[in-house]
């Protein structure tokens, strides 16, 4: 969807939302009071801290708006927005069928977070707005943002688990995010626990490859789902060095494959059925990847990865790899 300029009428029902936002915070007023409709809104509010400050949003926001990266992990955590931004098919592809209902239920207001069309946003009269893009398009639309509902936002450099917690607080689903993250810690220790030797004693490769690379070319990737197995669980897989671009941004010829051969156990990525990606399918299917030692001894391992924004996904990945790990011999 391309962008459509503010118009008066926006501006003005924009200006005009934003008088009854104000009433709102500063009078403590009821839905009744105000002529911003029935939103079931109890008036109460409370301040949260983002990367544009400290924002005063509602205590029970009932018409959220989520831009940008937000809106998955919103929905993941039970939330429900009336308006979001577009997500790709292929990300769509991977959220369970009723996350996806709740998206397709939404408003979309546009393709990205500097290309939201402010008028059918102010239309939907939210009350609160979350938001995650490039902090330099965030600029150039802040103050439309500001101007139609509290707005909180984060820049794209928050981790996943600041950015859930702040979408949580902000969006009031905390008591989602608390089930995710006691699942998350159950996982992550039994992990630990059933595979100590074999994470102590074998050292991983993670692999990846996208729709976007070079034909004939691989990567040996350090962002992701892999850097949960890394910080979380404690595996040794390679990384950059401090200050040094991630390793995943240097696209290697399929020929770099035979040097992987001093790895014990090479992981990659593999879609819900357990299949080689689309994207990465030709790494496997080549000569050298099949000579691999890992390879033909079985400790190849593919891995389900739908995410790592947000605990839901992350979930998923943490399964994949504990069945993963399972086919892997036990160490002394």
């Amino acid at each position: 969807m391309t962008k459509t300029p503010l118009s008066r009428r926006g501006a003005a029902l924009a200006a005009t939302l934003l008088s009854a936002a104000l009433v709102l915070t500063a009078c403590g007023g009821t839905p009744e009071e105000t002529p911003a409709g029935d939103t079931g809104a109890t008036g109460e509010t409370r301040t949260v801290q983002a990367d544009n400050g400290s924002v005063e949003v509602p205590a029970d926001p009932q018409r959220v708006v989520s831009i940008g990266n937000t809106t998955l992990p919103f929905i993941d955590m039970g939330g429900e927005p009336v308006g979001v931004t577009e997500v790709g098919a292929s990300e769509l592809a991977l959220v369970p069928e009723e996350q996806n209902a709740t998206f397709e239920a939404a408003t979309i207001l546009g393709s990205s977070g500097d290309q939201v069309d402010m008028e059918q946003l102010a239309g939907l009269e939210p009350d609160l707005i979350l938001a995650q893009f490039p902090e330099s398009e965030f600029e150039s639309v802040q103050e439309q943002l500001e101007s139609i509902a509290p707005t909180v936002f984060w820049d794209l450099d928050v981790e996943w688990k600041a950015l859930a917690d702040g979408v949580a607080e902000a969006g009031n689903v905390a008591d989602g995010l608390s089930a995710q993250k006691a699942e998350f810690e159950e996982k992550i220790s039994g992990i630990q626990e059933t595979y100590g030797a074999i994470i102590d004693d074998t050292a991983f490769v993670n692999l990846d490859r996208w729709d976007s690379s070079d034909p004939g070319t691989f990567s040996i990737a350090d962002f992701g789902c892999v850097e949960i197995a890394q910080d979380d669980i404690g595996m040794d897989f390679p990384q950059a060095a401090e200050g040094e671009e991630p390793l995943g941004w240097t696209s290697l010829p399929f020929e770099q494959l035979a040097e992987l051969s001093t790895y014990d156990v090479i992981t990659y990525p593999v879609d819900a059925e357990g299949q080689p990606t689309a994207a990465f399918a030709p790494v496997v299917e080549s000569n050298t990847w099949q000579a691999l030692p890992a390879v033909s001894s079985g400790d190849a391992l593919g891995l389900f990865c739908p995410g790592n924004n947000s605990y839901g996904p992350v979930l998923q990945y943490l399964d994949s790899l504990d069945a993963a790990l399972a086919t892997l011999p036990a160490e002394e």
